[in-house]
């Protein structure tokens, strides 16, 4: 039985790869293409840009992983039966439920992988990708240009001589009036710091003019400070419990309005899918090539698209529920037509 395992596993992971990496490759592709229209708005270097998609690595994880499982698993019963081993194996007595166990055991560790990915890893990602989105594009709400008025620089209306091949800046001006003050600077040379979403200006060899009602006065400076903190919205996140705890609280009062929610739903049971699939998977690959016509492929792209689309479907109008509904029904039917087309025969 080892043996028999080994064998039935060892060309499970061989076609799981290949599926896999193609579709893995197609998603990929998709998401590259999604992140140069970021680059209209903000701009990304090369290593910015290896960020986001390490960020979103996870979420492609459960489009890919379940339906790589669900065909690979499919394909590989389908050839084995193709080749008349697998009626061979069940002339000599082993039952179909040796296959149905033999395939849940990478399915339960797929599933697993899934749910601590769901669960733990994902929740970081989303929130490092918002995050740095946010802050790249309120760093691009920024763009200084030389010789033009209108610049602001916090409360400060800023005003740039030239810019230098240095990246600074020469013969700056800033002005800042409120109902009681009026307050002038200038300097000779200008740098402008990011420090982490903080912008610093430096001023270098200036002097400060400021004017009220009772005094004037004026100081110079070799070298001053001025700080203006980026507008982002920095989403907080502290534990995976903290980032689920809330929308699970209140999903009835969100009605799914929550993203989380839906979220929720759809990785739940696109994780559980690898093992809710097993029932099907023999279903509709165990076959007698001289007597039975292959319809394997129809049969592949029907499971995922009813599967698929009913937990997408269903997610808005049944909440959670969705799950209990979708993962009974599925169960149910795909066991009455494994029971029907397998266990009647073999």
């Amino acid at each position: 039985m080892n043996r028999l395992e080994k064998y039935i596993i060892n060309n499970l992971s061989m076609l799981f790869l290949s599926i896999f990496l193609a579709l893995f490759a197609i998603a990929s592709v998709i998401f590259l293409i999604k992140l140069a229209t970021y680059t209209a708005i903000i701009q990304l270097s090369v290593w910015e840009m290896t960020k986001l998609y390490i960020f979103v690595v996870p979420e492609l994880l459960f489009f890919t992983l379940p339906i790589s499982f669900f065909v690979s698993a499919a394909l590989t019963i389908h050839r084995l039966s193709n080749d008349n081993e697998l009626i061979v194996l069940f002339a000599l007595g082993i039952h179909p439920k040796f296959i149905v166990k033999t395939l849940f055991k990478p399915a339960l560790l797929l599933t697993s992988l899934l749910i601590l990915n769901f669960f733990v890893i994902l929740p970081h990602t989303k929130i490092l990708s918002k995050n740095f989105i946010s802050y790249k594009k309120s760093e691009a709400k920024f763009n200084l240009a030389a010789s033009e008025f209108g610049h602001k620089f916090g409360n400060w209306l800023l005003y740039l001589g030239s810019k230098n091949n240095d990246e600074t800046y020469s013969d700056i001006f800033l002005f800042n009036k409120n109902e009681k003050e009026e307050v002038l600077i200038g300097a000779k040379k200008a740098h402008i710091i990011n420090d982490a979403g903080i912008l610093r200006l430096k001023l270098t060899d200036g002097e400060g003019y400021s004017y009220s009602k009772e005094k004037f006065s004026q100081i110079d400076f070799d070298t001053m400070y001025i700080n203006d903190t980026l507008t982002s919205d920095i989403i907080p996140y502290r534990t995976t419990m903290e980032y689920w705890k809330k929308s699970m609280v209140h999903w009835k009062e969100s009605k799914g309005r929550d993203k989380k929610i839906p979220m929720f739903i759809r990785n739940t049971l696109l994780s559980l899918f690898p093992i809710f699939s097993l029932f099907l998977v023999l279903s509709i690959s165990v076959m007698h090539a001289r007597h039975q016509k292959s319809k394997i492929y129809l049969y592949l792209f029907l499971g995922i698209a009813i599967y698929y689309g009913a937990t997408i479907g269903l997610q808005k109008s049944l909440l959670f529920y969705t799950i209990p509904i979708v993962s009974t029904v599925w169960l149910i039917v795909t066991y009455v037509i494994y029971k029907k087309t397998i266990l009647s025969r073999f």
